[in-house]
């Protein structure tokens, strides 16, 4: 058999290859990790820091701010060093082990800030955000996502990945971000309180991680007989070139950005417009979670009948139209749990199916540039990721902090009117204008049906050993 006989043969069985359930399963545990620990940054901090810690919520947006000037670089960075990766368990995977432990011990201490100077609160949280989400965070989520182009190359498995993924995903704000008010007040409902949640959250997280790296293999590997070693600048150029990379990024990014915004300001619209700062907040985002998880799960049948694009472009216009009945009443608990449910249903199919897109991706890139780009295309995605949460939480701490929300340890405290009206605006206006971002970027996304004809090309082209 010649060579090239041996490289069509190995490309064939890749392409047929069907992972099990087991691990799908593994591989969505590694999701549910990071949401766990993730969760809580993204939704929970900011709350925890202005009325819990007594950090001024104009600190808190300025660490968030300035730590995203750091951030658009280190995901890019990560990407090439996975590419560059060489171990016995592959690329992506041993990262995954190595930055488990570290994760986890840097997500307890942002929850730990010392009662000490103004100055001294601020570097403290400022190297903590940024160990945790600059630096850990990336060294896994950047080759978790890139893992599963290592995994299996058939679009259709990627997909069932993608929807396992972002299946499980919620399930780790659901453990974390749904059950850390309840678990506060039972522990006294002071700062300690929040570390003591952060330490049960983060050993789940532990150990879910584990059973990612040990269930997971790699086994797609390209060979061709052209030079793989791309360098830094072409890698980059070609990366820019693609058009698909930035619709997906921005579409990861409006769920990302939705998350957030949901997430952070919603504590404080039940705490100060609906009067409750216990148990609401927690119903609303376990509604709004578990019927996203519920939703994903519905995908893959709905994917035999509908293309990605179009499935994921009918549910962001549910999203909007779901969100827009709460203008009615904003104030209305009934009303609002409602709009939650509807509103995740819509969300559901991008949510789930965004990263088989981004696999989509991949396979684009290669066929256009002749690179192909698993790492970086991933750690771009995580950028959006970043960009998603982090810039929306400084987005909304500024806005607060413009409007003259008052920070309070220990308690609440009567917030001036334009404080309220900010809160209500940002939930009320936030998610529709995100959500018809997204309905602009998939009216012009073309990829589905280009797909097949670009996977036929490329068969035919490493068949021959090129790229």
């Amino acid at each position: 058999m010649s060579d090239n006989e041996k490289r069509a043969r190995t490309l064939a069985v890749t392409a047929e290859e069907r992972l099990s359930a087991g691990e799908r399963l593994a591989y969505g545990c590694g999701d549910t990790a990071c949401n766990i620990v993730f969760g809580m940054i993204s939704t929970l901090l900011t709350l925890f820091y202005t009325d819990y810690a007594g950090i001024p919520v104009a600190t808190v947006g300025l660490v968030m701010l300035i730590s995203r000037i750091f951030d658009g670089t280190s995901d890019v960075i990560m990407g090439f060093i996975v590419s560059r990766t060489k171990s016995k368990w592959g690329k992506a995977r041993p990262w995954i082990l190595w930055m488990s432990v570290p994760y986890c011990i840097a997500a307890v201490m942002l929850f730990t800030v010392p009662q000490t100077s103004a100055s001294l609160q601020f570097w403290y949280i400022f190297i903590t955000y940024n160990l945790t989400t600059t630096v850990l965070y990336t060294a896994i989520n950047v080759p978790y996502g890139t893992l599963s182009t290592m995994m299996v190359r058939s679009s259709k498995e990627r997909d069932l990945l993608s929807v396992f993924r972002m299946s499980m995903a919620p399930i780790g704000r659901i453990i974390s971000v749904t059950f850390t008010m309840p678990v506060v007040k039972l522990f006294g409902d002071t700062e300690q309180a929040w570390y003591k949640a952060m330490m049960m959250w983060s050993f789940i997280a532990f150990i879910m991680l584990l059973i990612c790296f040990m269930k997971c293999k790699e086994r797609v590997q390209i060979e061709t007989a052209e030079k793989t070693d791309v360098p830094v600048g072409k890698n980059l150029k070609a990366l820019a070139m693609n058009p698909y990379f930035w619709a997906v990024l921005v579409l990861w990014t409006v769920t990302c950005v939705h998350g957030t915004l949901v997430g952070t300001d919603l504590p404080y619209y039940c705490k100060y417009l609906l009067g409750n700062d216990s148990w609401m907040y927690s119903m609303l985002y376990l509604a709004e979670a578990g019927t996203l998880v519920i939703g994903a799960m519905l995908c893959p049948m709905l994917l035999s009948r509908f293309s990605k694009r179009d499935l994921s472009l009918a549910g962001c216009i549910l999203a909007i139209a779901a969100h827009s009945v709460l203008l009615l009443n904003p104030r209305n608990f009934t009303l609002v749990l409602v709009s939650s449910i509807v509103r995740a249903l819509g969300e559901a199919p991008l949510t789930a199916i965004v990263f088989g897109m981004m696999g989509d991706v991949v396979e684009y890139g290669q066929w256009k540039t002749h690179i192909r780009q698993e790492a970086l295309i991933f750690g771009g995605g995580s950028l959006g990721f970043k960009i998603g949460t982090g810039i929306t939480s400084a987005i909304i701490t500024k806005l607060m902090d413009a409007s003259g929300y008052m920070s309070f340890a220990g308690g609440s405290v009567a917030q001036p009117k334009s404080a309220l009206a900010m809160i209500q605006n940002i939930y009320l206006y936030g998610p529709i204008l995100i959500w018809a971002i997204a309905v602009a970027v998939l009216a012009f996304y073309k990829l589905d049906k280009q797909y097949p004809s670009i996977m036929d090309e490329l068969r035919q082209r490493e068949a021959r050993g090129e790229m």
